[in-house]
C-alpha cells in the first residue's frame, strides 16, 4: 500500500476513482485543493483538478 502513496502523479493521465479513490475524501491527491470542474462524456463523469489538473474518472 505504501508504494501507490510513493508513486508520483502523472497529471497526464485519467485515474480511475475506483483503483485510486480520494486520500482525503473531495480533496486533490496531487495539490490538496477542493476545487474542480466537471465534465460528463459518454456517461463517465470526469473531476479535474482546478489547480493542478489531475484528472479521476468518479
Amino acid at each position: 500500500m505504501e508504494e501507490k502513496q510513493q508513486q508520483e502523479i502523472d497529471l497526464d493521465k485519467v485515474y480511475e476513482y475506483d483503483e485510486f479513490p480520494d486520500k482525503v475524501s473531495g480533496r486533490c491527491d496531487h495539490c490538496n485543493s477542493a476545487y474542480f470542474k466537471s465534465s460528463v462524456k459518454g456517461g463517465v463523469f470526469l473531476r479535474e483538478c482546478r489547480e493542478c489538473g489531475m484528472k479521476k474518472s468518479i
